[in-house]
Formats: structure tokens, C-alpha cells, sequence
């Protein structure tokens, strides 16, 4: 994963509605939105977890469309979620939190969970939990420069993934502020089109 990251420092986050899981998918809102990151040549697309027992099947119809793309699951929170997840085979799973139970279940699964992270404490117990990647949430709300004010305290940081509320035109300086990668969420869509500012920084 990290890997795939360095080639592109971006994820997407999708939110499936429930109009989603009631028609074709081709008719779907988000096979809309899918269809035009994977035009544009995003790699990584995150979908948000919900409880709908369609869920699954929306997945992996998403990922036979676009095989190509790396689908992982969003908002996982809950035990439950995660093995559903492993199920599936899904490329890997991001949570808003850090739960050390779900992080240990999530390493005898074999799945790759990334936490979400807010302070330095939190850092270092990932990191103490064998965590190689982490999300900074909410990203915006930390500040592009929390990075560099907690790099010389703390030494080698894992892979930072900065999240939340952050946007397009974020995706540049925040790069250059040293997170190792971005992940956008509902922004990148203006009433069902693709940001141009996404387009841009995708293909310069």
C-alpha cells in the first residue's frame, strides 16, 4: 500500500446512499462518481461502511467495473465491520479512530487497517501496535502545519495520511508540507462533477 501511495499520494472517499443500493448499478450515483475518478486516473477509492447488507455485493460489483482501481473501506469502527471487510479480500480499511482491539483483530485477519490518529500520543501507540500507516483526523482541523511541529520531538513518524475536510486545492501544499498522502472526501464532487482542480493535479 504504501508503495501504490508513493506513486499517487491520493484516496478518494465515496458515501453510498441509500438510492445506491436500490438501482442498476450503471444508474447509481456512485457508480457515476467511480466512473470519473477512474477516468481520470485515480488509483485508490475508499467506500464508506454502512450496515446494509448490500453492502457487500455493491463492493465487489464496484471492483469487477474497475479493477484496476484499489478499493478499500472507509469508517470502520466496529468489529463486526472489519471481518466483514477481511471477507471480502477488499485491498484495505481505514478507521477515524484508534482502537487497539480492532487493530490486533484486524493483524490476525491478515487485513491491513490504517487508525486514525489526532495527537502524538495516539501516533506513538499505532506505532507501538505495529502500525506503519496512520490517518490524521480531522486533518483540517490539525492544521497543515502540525507535521512539522511534531517532527523533531518525536523523530521517524509512520506514514501520514492526512484526512478530513480538506479539499483539492489543498492537495499541493499539503504534499509539500511533508504528509506522505492526501484523502479527499465529498469536495471533490460539485453537483456530481468531478472537481477541475482534481483534473489538474492528476494530470498536469
Amino acid at each position: 500500500m504504501i508503495r501504490s501511495l508513493r506513486l499517487q499520494p491520493l484516496l478518494v472517499v465515496l458515501r453510498p446512499d441509500a438510492s445506491d443500493f436500490q438501482s442498476a448499478l450503471p444508474h447509481t450515483r456512485l457508480c457515476r462518481q467511480l466512473d470519473q475518478l477512474a477516468e481520470a486516473g485515480v488509483l485508490h477509492v475508499e467506500l464508506a461502511w454502512t450496515a446494509d447488507p448490500r453492502w457487500a455485493d455493491l463492493v465487489m460489483a464496484l471492483k469487477c467495473r474497475h479493477p484496476q482501481l484499489q478499493i478499500g473501506a472507509a469508517s470502520i469502527t466496529e468489529l463486526s465491520a472489519l471481518e466483514r471487510v477481511a471477507e471480502l479480500d477488499i485491498s484495505y480499511a481505514m478507521s477515524p479512530l484508534l482502537d487497539p482491539a480492532l487493530q490486533v483483530r484486524a493483524d490476525a485477519l491478515d487485513c491491513l487497517l490504517v487508525p486514525g490518529v489526532m495527537t502524538p500520543s495516539e501516533i506513538r501507540q499505532a506505532s507501538k501496535l505495529g502500525c506503519r500507516l496512520v490517518k490524521l483526523f480531522p486533518a483540517s482541523v490539525l492544521g497543515c502545519g502540525f507535521r512539522r511541529q511534531i517532527a523533531a520531538p518525536m523523530g521517524p513518524l509512520p506514514f501520514l495520511i492526512a484526512a478530513g475536510g480538506l479539499r483539492a486545492v489543498d492537495l499541493s501544499p499539503w504534499l509539500r508540507a511533508g504528509y506522505d498522502a492526501i484523502a479527499l472526501g465529498r469536495t471533490v464532487f460539485e453537483d456530481d462533477r468531478l472537481d477541475p482542480s482534481l483534473g489538474a493535479w492528476l494530470n498536469p
